[in-house]
Parts: structure tokens; C-alpha cells; sequence
């Protein structure tokens, strides 16, 4: 569920398949702000990703921004990951990954590929606190993580388990 000012604006969808060694990643995002009944914004957001264990092996990411729309591809080359974006085009060495929030390893990395913008983003992840947040109607205690990086910073929850349970971000404008 995915709300705005306390209003659902439209529920995401991740599904995950494959193996740790070969995951496939497929997450859709459709957001629509209304306002006295009028639609104000629009996001529409599909991601399609391969992942060799902790490592981004390609993407293919379409958005449409409230009418601005982008493309991100990317596959792996030799050792590297090639990526063409709205950003241009970049080579990452080694082993990169996306913002990939259901991936425990991303809370150690200090740059992220961004599937909107096709930019490798310079982060800093850090735990932050513990509490509780709401999953499916109930109180679950969680570990808040903040990613810090060029746009709003973004809170993401794990439960002791590990499994990622929630996301708070404050977006454009407050």
C-alpha cells in the first residue's frame, strides 16, 4: 500500500523469482494524486532486472514522471555493467546494484544505479533507529535504515528477520 498525506494513491507490486545466484526482479509502480477529485500527478514505474547473487547483471526500467518519460538499460559486458539512460551512457565496473530495497547487501553500498534516471548515484546508507510499522494491519517491530543521496533522503524498514517491511520518503514539495 502506498499512501500520500494518509490517502492511497496505488499499491506497488515486487515479485521476485529465481535463486539467490540468479534472482530475477520485476517491480511495478502506478501512483495517481487526486486532488478535489482532479488527478494532479501521475508516476507509472516498470522494472524488469536480472541479478547474478549481489550483483546487477542487466535492467530494463520505463517510467513515465507525470508525463516525462525515461528508459534505463543496462547489461553486463565482460566485467562491467553498461548502462544507456536519459543520463547518457556510463560503464560500472565490478559488481554494481540498484536501489534494490528487498536486497540486504544494499545497506553497505555507497553508490547506487538508479533505474529512473539511469544515474550511479553516490549514497550513504546508515541504520537509524528501531520501532514498530504497520504491515498487513499489524504492529511489527522493525530497524529503520536512511539512504542519503542527491534527491530526498529515503527510510526503508527491515524486520528482524530481514525482510523488508516498509518504505518512508518525502517526495517533491514536501
Amino acid at each position: 500500500e502506498v499512501t500520500l498525506d494518509d490517502n492511497p494513491t496505488g499499491p506497488p507490486r515486487f515479485t521476485l523469482g529465481g535463486t539467490p545466484q540468479a534472482r530475477t526482479v520485476r517491480s511495478e509502480a502506478a501512483f495517481a494524486v487526486k486532488l478535489l477529485g482532479l488527478t494532479v500527478y501521475r508516476y507509472r514505474h516498470v522494472a524488469s532486472e536480472q541479478w547474478r547473487g549481489d550483483c546487477l547483471a542487466a535492467l530494463q526500467a520505463e517510467t513515465d514522471d507525470d508525463g516525462k518519460t525515461s528508459q534505463v538499460v543496462a547489461q553486463t559486458a565482460g566485467d562491467a555493467l553498461e548502462v544507456d539512460g536519459p543520463s547518457g551512457t556510463l560503464s560500472l565496473p565490478g559488481c554494481a546494484m540498484g536501489f534494490a530495497y528487498w536486497h540486504p547487501a544494499m545497506r553497505m553500498q555507497t553508490r547506487l544505479l538508479n533505474a529512473q534516471t539511469g544515474r550511479y548515484d553516490a549514497v550513504r546508507v546508515r541504520r537509524m533507529d528501531s520501532g514498530t510499522v504497520e504491515v498487513r494491519g499489524q504492529a511489527q517491530p522493525a530497524e529503520r535504515w536512511r539512504i542519503e543521496g542527491p534527491e530526498q533522503p529515503v527510510d526503508v524498514w527491515y524486520a528482524p528477520s530481514g525482510a523488508w517491511v516498509g518504505l518512508d520518503s518525502t517526495v517533491a514539495g514536501g
